[in-house]
């Protein structure tokens, strides 16, 4: 695979997890900075996918 898609790849999980916890600060405890987090790691996590499916066409382009 891909260094730069397993890279991404990597950060899309840690983002997710991030995710997980922050949204569930958020919503049991109601914690307004965690709400931010979530919606920071969410953000980063778009980024992140896009990043790959734009590796993925041009590696597919590649070799057309």
């Amino acid at each position: 695979m891909n260094e730069e898609i397993e890279y991404s790849i990597k950060e899309i999980n840690e983002n997710f997890e991030h995710f997980g916890k922050d949204v569930n600060l958020f919503l049991e405890k109601k914690n307004k900075s965690a709400a931010t987090r979530a919606r920071k790691a969410l953000l980063e996590i778009s980024k992140l996918c896009k990043d790959i499916r734009k590796q993925i066409q041009d590696i597919k382009n590649a070799e057309a």
